[in-house]
């Protein structure tokens, strides 16, 4: 009788469906997120949103979460302009506003955000885009942050349009050097405005203009050149290629390895134009690969309206694959990796192509539901509030990976949080509350933050990967971690940036499926060292260390 209880109950947990409940509230995240007008966007400015970052400031394995506000053009009253916001783990599922006691006060026209320790003193710093002027912001290692951008030398007269951004090493020394994408040269006194004279139009109507017929930005790339005691960083944007593509509309900035040559590329998404891929040269340059390599247009050559990026291996083959949201009346993109140089786009065959009425922004991999194959999670929002045939808040998507060839809708299976209708734009991936599955943070136009928990039941295994370099850069970004168990090969990066301007937990998540022990977990570090670990047990939070291994392993908070 007690066997059969047994059997039923287990029987029943595995037929119950992942649910996605939004507790910002319940957590203590209320600020709302402010860009521009809600009811009429007379400038391009006021479309684009913020993002969101995971980042633990203070070191204790829980990560804090810090979200970046734009403002609105006509200005606040003085003395209650918005700021960003940073808001500490509590570890019990809430979090506190620490904004003011850890030095991060900042108001303007904030827009992307990244982390890494680009000092290796093991406190991770960040840096954040503005429309405007961009801010490094370095740990003190007491809990709080300092603004180094003009010690850094990335202090500049001019106003530029950042966006999404990514801390990389991309010459392998040990450093972590800094990928920025620009925008528009945007001109508020010379563009058009929907109630004014050469008004653009979207199906008819008046709308904001842009970006074509507007300047785009130009891409810009800082060496790190710090040393114990002097932070710094040299623009090194020309002769390192990045500026080569000239003047693009670039949104996002994904970093991947994606010939796995040992060297990191950088893919980023561009609006209304060719997408680029910088390929690493491994001599401190990059060429654009992004046409040759089938990663630029769509699959009938098209230039698409590039938004948010994201990378992974979807089907297990050990490369890594990219998927792309893009603008309304078009589809994603899933750029399948054929581990030759080039990419395949399998969007139609693999069931993304199934909606063009979205209009998407943030995209991330991340297994939702531990089974050991990487979904995909998206948010939509539209840029037109006032546009009639327009929705301007949109649902979000959760494609289940149906083993690696083809993905399934399963939004509206997976709970409300995810079917309700917000105008998203961020995305941060991460598990904050450590109870073995991710959750979801995101940046929604003019309301406050939603964070997606992840309720699993019936769930599969888990483990949780945080890399602590040595001579490689401290936070391990661009090291390769392969998870094998059985006859499976599981494959990701360390990563900055990416999904859209945001930043997602350094972590690095799998879900293990059926499996309670790991065979074997390879890292390959920037650099060349490699470094294997056996016999690994599931369900953990390991920490492993470059030339000593695991340092530390806790096992999950709750797990049913």
């Amino acid at each position: 009788m007690k066997c059969f209880a047994l059997l039923l109950a287990l029987a029943l947990a595995a037929g119950q469906q992942v649910q996605f409940v939004d507790r910002a509230v319940q957590a203590g995240v209320r600020e709302v997120v402010y860009c521009g007008d809600n009811k009429l966007k007379k400038y391009i400015i006021e479309t684009l949103g913020t993002g969101i970052a995971l980042i633990d400031y203070n070191n204790d394995e829980y990560p804090d979460l810090f979200v970046v506000t734009a403002s609105r053009l006509e200005g606040f009253p003085k003395g209650s302009e918005p700021s960003n916001r940073m808001y500490r783990n509590n570890r019990d599922g809430t979090f506190t506003d620490v904004t003011r006691e850890v030095g991060l006060q900042h108001s303007g026209w904030g827009q992307g955000v990244c982390a890494g320790d680009f000092d290796n003193d093991g406190h991770q710093d960040f840096y954040v885009t503005y429309w405007g002027h961009d801010v490094l912001y370095h740990s003190t290692g007491r809990g709080s942050f300092e603004d180094v951008t003009e010690a850094a030398g990335l202090s500049r007269p001019e106003t530029r349009w950042g966006t999404g951004c990514a801390f990389v090493d991309y010459n392998l020394d040990g450093k972590l050097d800094l990928m920025v994408a620009d925008y528009v040269q945007f001109d508020q006194k010379n563009t058009p405005t929907p109630d004014g004279p050469g008004a653009c139009k979207w199906k008819g109507q008046n709308v904001m203009c842009g970006p074509r017929g507007l300047k785009g930005g130009i891409n810009r790339l800082f060496r790190n050149d710090s040393k114990p005691g002097r932070i710094r960083f040299t623009d090194v944007s020309r002769e390192s290629g990045i500026a080569a593509p000239g003047e693009r509309y670039s949104l996002s900035v994904t970093t991947l390895d994606y010939d796995h040559d040992g060297w990191p590329d950088i893919y980023v998404a561009v609006d209304s134009q060719a997408s680029i891929l910088y390929h690493n040269n491994r001599n401190g340059t990059f060429t654009d690969a992004g046409v040759e390599s089938g990663a630029a247009y769509s699959e009938d050559g098209r230039e698409q309206a590039g938004m948010g990026t994201a990378a992974a291996d979807y089907d297990g083959d050990g490369m890594l694959d990219l998927v792309k949201t893009n603008f309304i009346d078009d589809t994603p993109n899933l750029y399948r990796n054929n581990g030759d140089g080039t990419f395949t786009d399998t969007t139609t065959v693999s069931g993304l192509a199934i909606y063009s009425n979205f209009l998407g922004w943030g995209a991330a991999f991340l297994d939702y539901d531990n089974d050991s194959w990487p979904d995909i999670f998206m948010v939509n929002g539209h840029v037109y509030p006032e546009a009639k045939d327009a929705h301007f808040h949109q649902r979000r998507i959760l494609y289940r990976n149906m083993g690696g060839r083809r993905f399934r809708d399963v939004s509206t299976e997976t709970g409300s949080a995810v079917t309700e209708e917000r105008s998203s734009r961020g995305l941060a991936v991460g598990d904050f509350d450590r109870d073995g599955d991710e959750d979801l943070f995101i940046t929604n136009m003019n309301d406050r933050p939603s964070i997606l928990v992840n309720e699993g039941a019936g769930r599969g295994h888990f483990i949780s990967i945080r890399l602590v370099g040595r001579t490689a850069n401290r936070d391990g970004i661009g090291a390769r971690i392969s998870v094998i168990i059985g006859g499976r090969t599981l494959v990701n990066e360390v990563r900055s940036g990416s999904t859209f301007m945001s930043q997602s937990d350094l972590r690095i998540h799998f879900g293990l499926g059926d499996a309670t022990k790991i065979d074997r977990i390879e890292v390959e570090w920037p650099g060349g060292d490699r470094q294997t670990t056996t016999g690994v047990a599931a369900d953990q939070f390991l920490t492993l260390t470059q030339r000593t291994g695991i340092t530390a392993a806790q096992p999950a908070k709750f797990r049913p």
